[in-house]
């Protein structure tokens, strides 16, 4: 068989190993500093763009938020080779919006937003892929960039 006729072959959802945690990590600190300082430049409306960041930043450039794209990761969907656009994005980070969100109320609003980035860390280190709830739902994966790369 010919390279072409493996690569149809392929199962939909081949396993990729997953993106270093410590990659994860500082990619998606590099994408909370800009959320901060749209909080600080402009507080009621920075708080909007911050959120909007937050949800859509994996669609942008192929599935790279900012932070990816400075770490060498990229978010790509499950059930193909594509990159994850604007709404894999959104319901990826729906999780990490909420977080944003509760920040929000005094004190309870700490603790939740706390414990949704805590649980979502956890599930980055602990699953075998890497994913976390929001990849789970959206059916996407990080991989550190150019690991779907086929040779021709």
């Amino acid at each position: 068989m010919t390279g072409d006729g493996l690569i149809s072959q392929l199962p939909e959802r081949t396993v990729y190993p997953k993106a270093h945690v410590l990659n994860r990590f500082i990619a998606k600190l590099i994408d909370l500093f800009l959320v901060v300082a749209a909080n600080q430049i402009a507080p009621p409306v920075g708080f909007l763009s911050g959120l909007a960041y937050i949800l859509i930043a994996d669609g942008f450039a192929g599935g790279k938020s900012i932070g990816k794209r400075l770490v060498g990761l990229q978010t790509m969907r499950v059930d193909s080779r594509d990159a994850a656009g604007f709404r894999e994005s959104i319901v990826r980070n729906l999780p990490l919006g909420c977080a944003q969100i509760a920040l929000a109320i005094p004190w309870v609003g700490w603790l939740a937003s706390v414990a949704i980035v805590a649980f979502e860390g956890f599930l980055i280190i602990g699953n075998e892929q890497g994913r976390r709830l929001g990849d789970e739902v959206a059916r996407t994966h990080v991989l550190d960039a150019g690991q779907l790369a086929v040779p021709d």
